[in-house]
């Protein structure tokens, strides 16, 4: 079944100049200065996004066991802006598997800011691909390439392309780590309907179907605002070893992904604010 992408609808608001002066003042004043000026910033768009403050309380009655009030939608929004510093714990975990000689993925989701990992790369010697659409975040891409090693941004991999599949697989094949969104499907892609929160909604095969053909193991990512200047990127183990043949791959693929929606309403539940699909998950209807 194929699922419809109603998240490529929602592009990303605001210029990519306020971006830039939001960059500007946080390195000049610090990050306590940008923080306040954050404040009116997140209670226009919290006043002038009515689709997006819809889904948010949606997902937020589900997430916090009750209806959302005002404080509750803002503290959505604020989380958004500020997850900006990243740590992650479970490094050592990705060592030892690269160790092996064999490529792993990592399966992360909208659950903090996982496009940030590949700044990591050169504070932790690791070879860091990531799979993601530049454009629909355009503008904070922008203004941050520019302060990225030049050998980082050519491990973008952007997906849907004629080279995307075979770039994947050469990293995965060199021993590279490759990360992947596994909470949103995209055009034509294949979906699977899993049971999250207690209802149904569509997640993408295609990350489970390209471990399952190369063999290669999974780990998941879990970013976490903890407010404060914490914020972290949990590493966790996830299927090492995918098995079974091709007869029998739909039913994998099926255990798995429901796996990982388990896995990922655990994460929302225990820091839901930090969920950032503004729109309505649950629509996506296969077809």
């Amino acid at each position: 079944m194929n699922a419809k992408t109603p998240w490529l609808d929602y592009r990303e608001r605001g210029s990519r100049g306020a971006t830039r002066f939001m960059k500007w003042l946080a390195l000049r004043c610090g990050r306590r200065v940008a923080r306040l000026l954050l404040v009116p910033i997140c209670g226009y768009f919290l006043a002038f996004s009515p689709r997006a403050r819809t889904t948010s309380r949606q997902y937020l009655a589900l997430a916090l066991g009750r209806a959302p009030r005002f404080t509750d939608l803002w503290r959505h929004y604020f989380t958004f802006a500020t997850t900006v510093d990243i740590e992650v714990k479970g490094v050592d975990l990705l060592r030892r598997t690269l160790a092996r000689g064999r490529g792993c993925l990592l399966l992360g989701a909208h659950l903090g800011s996982f496009e940030l990992m590949r700044t990591l790369a050169p504070e932790h010697e690791l070879p860091v691909n990531v799979v993601m659409y530049e454009d629909n975040a355009a503008n904070i891409t922008g203004v941050l390439n520019p302060l990225l090693d030049p050998a980082l941004r050519t491990r973008i991999i952007v997906p849907g392309e004629v080279d995307t599949m075979l770039r994947i697989s050469e990293c995965l094949a060199r021993g590279e780590l490759v990360g992947l969104l596994g909470d949103r499907c995209a055009g034509s892609e294949k979906a699977v309907m899993c049971r999250f929160f207690g209802r149904e909604a569509a997640f993408p095969q295609g990350p489970l179907l390209l471990a399952h053909s190369l063999r290669v193991p999974v780990m998941l990512l879990a970013g976490l605002y903890e407010g404060g200047r914490r914020y972290v990127i949990y590493v966790e183990p996830f299927c090492d070893e995918p098995a079974g043949d091709r007869a029998g791959r739909a039913a994998w693929i099926g255990e798995w992904a429901q796996r990982y929606a388990e896995r990922l309403e655990h994460f929302c539940r225990t820091a839901p604010y930090n969920w950032f699909n503004f729109y309505d998950f649950w629509s996506r209807s296969p077809r």
